[in-house]
């Protein structure tokens, strides 16, 4: 069966930077179950699985433009921590949801605090970079109705309700 919309597609993968370190990988766990076509994956991974099928296996170089964007220093900000109401301690590498430019929630992570200058980063941590990945198609079957109306997969490496 080959990968198109609405397939449960699970994949095994090592996702590495261009330095090859790795990053992210499914390796020694569960594959990773999405729902094709549902946007539940970055679009240049979805883009190049589209048409392939159980026990192929393939390396991907996915831009930021087709992963998680360019990085934004419109997206970086400096605060005071009287912003941060309610919080005690704040540390380099929280994150909180804040309001985006559009409107939209978004988490911001802090990226520095200088006394009561707290600097916060709305950049998905992996913008600007490229993504390598080396991705083996474990299993792709057709999406039950439910989990295509739910948008995403339900069961062993998927979304549990």
């Amino acid at each position: 069966m080959l990968i198109a919309a609405n397939k449960a597609v699970y994949i095994d993968y090592t996702l590495k930077n261009d330095a090859g370190e790795v990053i992210d990988s499914s390796n020694g766990g569960a594959p990773l179950a999405y729902l094709h076509g549902a946007g539940n994956i970055i679009g240049g991974l979805e883009k190049a699985l589209e048409g392939k099928q159980a026990g192929d296996e393939l390396k991907v170089a996915v831009e930021p433009a087709d992963a998680y964007g360019e990085y934004s220093a419109e997206l970086v900000a400096n605060l005071n921590r009287s912003m941060f109401e309610g919080v005690d301690e704040l540390e380099v590498g929280m994150q909180f949801h804040a309001s985006g430019p559009d409107g939209s929630m978004q988490i911001v992570t802090i990226r520095d605090i200088d006394g009561e200058d707290v600097t916060v980063d709305g950049n998905h941590p992996l913008a600007g970079q490229r993504l390598n990945f080396e991705v083996k198609v474990v299993d792709v079957r057709d999406a039950s109705q439910e989990e295509v109306a739910h948008g995403h997969i339900h069961g062993e490496g998927g979304h549990h309700h």
